[in-house]
């Protein structure tokens, strides 16, 4: 936003901030309980990254909506309707998350399964500073557009007389601006309005439902074939670089091997005299019968 009132700058921070603290509980819980810490546990945080800030969003959005709705009403009022309106979205969203990587923790592979439980517990906690930590981040940041703070230096910002004579990096710090006008409440976001006004008229329309409804049955149509495709199992070629000798090696197995089987191995676990023509017989005996 442009405005220096509501510039929304340490609310998305917090929004971050929020994710963050959900991946240091979910680490900090599972390494306390022993779970393994595999290195592919380390790209759980982006995960929940995107869904923190997602959540922040749905927040933000329901607030507003609001705010418009009753711009008299008091605080207990406003972030009452707020978590009426965006606590169900962001629970369903947890739940079916959270159900997704619970399952995984089923997979007969370590490595899969500490990620799972790590990142399913951080999706828990995630939820929890959402609606607990960040909600009240929101009233905070009310607090300060109502006492017309700058969203930096949280200075009152307003025009008077000893202000015309400062200079413009101080109008521009308490006021917003060096024109010395007090900022304005904003007017509805363009995005908001093209969604409102086109976007959902368009998929209202019958023949685009049917489209869609065509569209989601292929849709599901390929995902259960997929389903029935996939194999469990690590190809030991796809852990290797694309440039590594391993490659190569891997693939001319596979062409000139692959059908004599895997590898019969035969060790003799006591000591034997091999310069004994007799146990040297005895051995080469042993290998053909084998053979």
């Amino acid at each position: 936003r442009l405005s220096c009132i509501r510039n929304n700058v340490w609310l998305a921070c917090c929004g971050v901030i929020s994710a963050g603290l959900a991946v240091l509980s979910s680490f900090g819980l599972m390494l306390f309980c022993g779970v393994p810490f595999v290195v592919t546990v380390a790209n759980a945080p982006f995960l929940i990254l995107g869904v923190g800030v997602d959540d922040m969003f749905i927040m933000i959005a329901s607030w507003e909506q609001s705010s418009r709705k009753k711009e008299k009403s008091d605080v207990k009022s406003r972030l009452a309707e707020t978590y009426a309106e965006a606590a169900l979205s962001v629970t369903i969203t947890t739940l079916t998350d959270v159900l997704a990587f619970f399952i995984g923790t089923w997979t007969a592979f370590p490595s899969v399964r500490s990620f799972c439980l790590y990142t399913g517990t951080a999706f828990v906690f995630c939820y929890l500073y959402t609606i607990t930590f960040f909600g009240a981040i929101i009233v905070l940041n009310h607090k300060n557009e109502q006492e017309n703070r700058h969203w930096l230096t949280c200075m009152p910002v307003g025009v008077d007389e000893d202000q015309a004579e400062k200079s413009c990096l101080y109008n521009a710090c308490c006021i917003g601006s060096c024109s010395r006008q007090s900022s304005q409440p904003e007017s509805e976001h363009p995005l908001s309005i093209f969604f409102k006004k086109y976007y959902g008229p368009f998929f209202t329309n019958k023949w685009i439902k049917l489209l869609v409804v065509l569209l989601y049955g292929a849709y599901l149509g390929g995902s259960i074939y997929g389903c029935t495709q996939m194999k469990e199992g690590i190809n030991l070629r796809n852990l290797a670089s694309d440039d590594s000798y391993v490659i190569p090696y891997y693939d001319d197995d596979d062409k000139y091997f692959s059908a004599y089987g895997p590898r019969v191995m035969v060790v003799i676990t006591e000591s034997v005299d091999y310069w004994n023509e007799t146990v040297h017989l005895g051995i080469e005996n042993c290998t053909q019968n084998l053979e």
